[in-house]
């Protein structure tokens, strides 16, 4: 990842503060972690195979500051941060773009449940 890249999401990222008494192992920073997230997702890797040779910290380190970002809506800042600024550079061409439900939210919701649709060719008879 670029010092430019880096510059920009790492204000977003909250700040881990060693803990004053056990003081524990010293935290790894935002950066290295962001790196070993990036590796797996790049990679298909499983977080707990990541070599600790690379320095990213353990699996479970990971994810546990990955939920915290999560929760904190450090990624929905980023997104909104990133397309204000492509935005403001007339680098969007809106009529392209498409919402979906992950972006939109139906206020109503839907009135009544979708049908099951059979993956099978005809009905199976009673197993009982």
């Amino acid at each position: 990842m670029s010092d430019e890249l880096w510059e920009r999401i790492g204000l977003l990222l909250s700040c881990r503060q060693r803990r004053f008494r056990p003081p524990g192992r010293k935290p790894l920073s935002n950066r290295q972690v962001l790196h070993g997230i990036l590796y797996v997702l790049h990679t298909g890797i499983q977080r707990e195979y990541l070599p600790a040779e690379l320095g990213f910290g353990s699996g479970a380190m990971r994810w546990r500051r990955l939920r915290d970002w999560n929760e904190a809506g450090v990624w929905q800042q980023l997104h909104e941060a990133l397309l204000a600024e492509l935005n403001a550079a007339a680098r969007l061409d809106w009529p392209r773009c498409v919402a979906d439900s992950s972006q939109v939210r139906d206020p109503k919701g839907s009135l009544r449940r979708a049908r099951r649709r059979s993956t099978g060719v005809g009905s199976t008879p009673s197993a009982t």
